[in-house]
C-alpha cells in the first residue's frame, strides 16, 4: 500500500500519516492484516489499492463493462468463456500483484437476467430491486414497532434511511405499500 501511495505522494510527512493510520489499525486486527470495515479510511485505501486491478481490467483484459465499489466488482461479458478467461486471469493478477484473492463463493457467472447481487440491489438489464432481505428486515423492524419494542422516534429514523436507499431501486409499490401499512397500523 505505502509503495502505491509513494508513487503519487511524494510529501514525506503524509507519508509518515498514512503509516501511521495503516500500521495502528493492522495491529489492531486480530488476523495482522487488513483494516476494520466501515472505517472511512478503509474505503479510501480499498479505493486506492485496488485502483491496479482497474487499469488491469481495462487496459490489459480490453473489458467494456466493468464496475467496482470498494472491493466488489462485476464484469459483464458476451459469452461464458470470456467472463471464466477473464476470472481466471483477474485472480492471477490480485495474488501475484496485490496478495489477494477472490472470495470463492462470491466469483461466479450468472446471467444477467436472473439479477446481479451489487451495491445492495438486485440489478437487472433494466431495472433495480431490493435484496429481499432488507425488506424482510423493514417488516421486522415494523412488527417491533407495533409490538411496542421499538419507539416511534427510533423507527421514524431506520424508515427515513430505509426509504432513501429503497428509491434507487424500482420500488415504488412497495415503498407505498409499506408506508401504508405503518399508517393504518399506527394511526
Amino acid at each position: 500500500m505505502l509503495g502505491l501511495i509513494g508513487r503519487k505522494i511524494k510529501d514525506e510527512k503524509v507519508i509518515l500519516l498514512i503509516k501511521g493510520i495503516l500500521e495502528n489499525n493492522v495491529s489492531s486486527n486480530y488476523l495482522g492484516k487488513g483494516m476494520p470495515l466501515g472505517n472511512l479510511t478503509s474505503q479510501f485505501f480499498a479505493n486506492v489499492y485496488l485502483h491496479e486491478l482497474d487499469y488491469f481490467v481495462k487496459h490489459r483484459l480490453k473489458a467494456k463493462y466493468y464496475l467496482r465499489y470498494v472491493d466488489d466488482f462485476v464484469l459483464l461479458g458476451s459469452s461464458k468463456e470470456k467472463l471464466l478467461s477473464w476470472g481466471g486471469g483477474i485472480a492471477s493478477f490480485l495474488f501475484k500483484e496485490l496478495k489477494l484473492e477472490l472470495h470463492p463463493q462470491k466469483s461466479k457467472v450468472i446471467f444477467l437476467s436472473k439479477g446481479v447481487d451489487f451495491v445492495g440491489f438486485r440489478n437487472f438489464y433494466y431495472f433495480r430491486l431490493l435484496r429481499k432481505r432488507n425488506v424482510r428486515n423493514i417488516k421486522r423492524k415494523i412488527i417491533l414497532l407495533e409490538n411496542g419494542f421499538l419507539g416511534k422516534d427510533k423507527f421514524s429514523e431506520i424508515f427515513q434511511g430505509w426509504s432513501a436507499y429503497a428509491k434507487w431501486a424500482n420500488s415504488l409499490k412497495l415503498r407505498r405499500r409499506i408506508a401504508k401499512n405503518i399508517y393504518f397500523s399506527n394511526g
